[in-house]
């Protein structure tokens, strides 16, 4: 059974990534629904990408299919087919019904790489993604927690008072991004295999 816990996939296998993070709330621009400002920024923003001519959703369509290698699993993520048998719109929850048994045993060691290239991606073929980042030069951008009733997880953070406080890792990688134009990743040779099983469906 795979171990769900992004925060352990993190400590052990990115921990040049695994840390607390707290910003004065006045230096922050802050993302959290695709349809408010700063939404595009979000990896469930719509924002249509093109591999090897299958095309995705947004950057999380992208994740959540780096996220299996097994045929079977692939199409039934990719045609919104839940463990229970059910058809779903929502990527997110569709993989992860799948995940406790079905996620790639590699996934911990790749997965900020494979979020990496999500975000690269989005950025070589979305204009409205890479001037929104441009707007926010000399900002910190923040994801924030979308639930209230919950602590910031692994990608988020929360306003404490006056700051955001939180891992916030995908604000970081987009800052990393922003900074430098691009996303270095290291991915397994075989990272990309569930394009050629939906292209051969």
């Amino acid at each position: 059974m795979a171990r769900t816990s992004v925060r352990h996939l993190i400590e052990e296998f990115y921990p040049q990534y695994y840390k607390w993070e707290s910003y004065p709330a006045e230096d922050c621009v802050v993302f959290c629904s695709t349809h408010e400002e700063w939404g595009v920024l979000g990896n469930m923003a719509a924002t249509p990408i093109t591999i090897d001519g299958v095309k995705f959703k947004s950057a999380e369509h992208i994740f959540q299919m780096m996220k299996f290698n097994d045929p079977q699993y692939v199409l039934r993520v990719w045609n919104g087919i839940t463990a229970p048998g059910k058809k779903s719109n929502f990527i997110k929850m569709t993989a992860k019904s799948y995940e406790p048994d079905h996620r790639r045993t590699d996934w911990g060691s790749m997965i900020v790489d494979a979020l990496k290239f999500a975000m690269q991606q989005k950025y070589e073929q979305c204009e409205a993604f890479r001037n929104e980042l441009e707007r926010s030069k000399g900002k910190i951008i923040v994801e924030q927690q979308a639930n209230p009733k919950k602590p910031a997880d692994t990608w988020s953070a929360k306003l404490e008072g006056d700051k955001w406080v939180g891992s916030n890792l995908t604000g970081r990688l987009l800052m990393e991004l922003r900074n430098n134009g691009k996303l270095e990743y290291n991915l397994p040779k075989d990272a990309l295999e569930f394009i050629r099983i939906i292209k051969e469906s």
